[in-house]
Parts: structure tokens; sequence; C-alpha cells
């Protein structure tokens, strides 16, 4: 059973991380109607919402895109920063989203940010702790190190969940701010497009979650196995 709850779930990543990556390919190829770049369009949604102390970087890297609350910086990828297309549009906004989001004290991105250094350590430890731990209780010892390891992935597994709203929320943001900004995406199917391409980038963080929530469900059930 649970082999083919892995295989369902690696299936699902797979066709969602295809399209996300067609839809995105397509977008980057229909130029913006009002011509702008990535990096003027994230210039202009912060200054639209009152924020002047976030920095607009280019970083190395294809879908390397993101807001870094520590530094307040957009990071955008060269496609993205110098693209002047739907795609670039809508991923620059959505990445200012959460410099909002920030600047607004959004719940969910606190609660997230408040995690990040104990999912950190959790994160580095997992792997190597499930995998003695299930070694030991193979060779008959005792189930606390599975203990450990299950305790460190709950932890990685809550915060993917957490991340969800956080994504939903900054693409919200964007697309909202898009649709009151006729000037930057002037036409009905350039926003369904921005739509459609934000849409399946949060997909991938669903899948994420849940592939997250069967791998404890797995270990889980190996452990109270174990204790029964």
């Amino acid at each position: 059973m649970a082999l083919i709850l892995f295989i369902g779930i690696a299936v699902i990543s797979f066709i969602v991380q295809w399209r996300f990556k067609s839809k995105f390919k397509q977008f980057s190829e229909e130029p913006l109607s009002s011509g702008m770049s990535g990096a003027e369009v994230a210039e202009k949604m912060l200054h639209d919402n009152g924020i002047y102390d976030v920095e607009i970087i280019s970083v190395d890297g294809q879908l390397t895109d993101h807001y870094n609350p520590q530094n307040r910086t957009v990071n955008l990828s060269p496609d993205v920063y110098h693209g002047r297309s739907i795609a670039a549009a809508a991923v620059a906004a959505h990445e200012c989203g959460h410099a909002v989001q920030h600047a607004k004290a959004y719940s969910w991105l606190q609660f997230r940010s408040a995690m990040v250094p104990i999912v950190s350590i959790a994160s580095n430890l997992v792997q190597w702790v499930l995998m003695i731990g299930v070694m030991l209780m193979v060779f008959g010892g005792n189930p606390y190190v599975l203990a450990i390891g299950v305790g460190a992935l709950a932890i990685t597994t809550i915060f993917s969940f957490v991340t969800l709203p956080v994504e939903f929320d900054a693409s919200n943001r964007a697309l909202a701010w898009l649709q009151s900004n006729k000037g930057i995406m002037q036409t009905t199917v350039e926003h369904q497009q921005a739509k459609s391409a934000l849409w399946w980038a949060a997909m991938t963080y669903v899948v994420a979650a849940l592939s997250s929530l069967a791998t404890l469900v797995y270990y889980a059930s190996m452990l109270l196995g174990r204790r029964d």
C-alpha cells in the first residue's frame, strides 16, 4: 500500500513539475504588452505598496526567484529580471507579494520565518537519523533513534504545509495588483496567463507537502508497528 502511495505521488509530482515548466516556457515567450521588464514590474509593485527599503537583484540560475526577509531583497533569476514576458511579470510580482507580506506582518509568513532555524537543523539530520533508526530496528535495536527521525520529519512536514498559505497569498496579492494596474497587463488574456503560471507554481508546493506527509506516515507507521 505504501509503495502504491509513493508511486502515485511521484507520478503526480512529475506531471505537475512538467506542466509548470511547460507553462513557464510558454509564457516566457509571450511578450508583455506594456514592455516592462520583471525588475521594473517588481519595483513598481513595491513602490505602489509603500515599500522603498527592499532591493531588487538578479541571481544566477533558472527558477531561482525568491524573497529573502533577512536582508530584504527580491532575488530574480536573469530570465525574470531582464525578461519582458508574461511569466517574468507574474513571477516578479509574486516575489514582491512576499515582500508585501513581510511589510504587513502577515502571520503565516512570520510563523514560517520563525520555524526556519529549527527546520534547518531537522532537515540536515532527518535523512541520516531515519536511515540509522531503520537499521537499528532491523537488527533488533530500540526504536528511539527512529522516533527522533520521525520527529524531525514531522517538523519539516509541518513547515511544508505552513508554506502553502504563504505561497498562495503571495500569488493572490500579485494577481490582484496586476489586475488593478491595467498599464502592465493590458488584456484579460495576459492576466489569465499570469494566473495559470502562478497556479501551477503553487501546485509544486502542494505536491511537495503531500509527498512529505506520505513519507512521515510511512515512517511513523513503521515506528508504531515496532512498538506494538
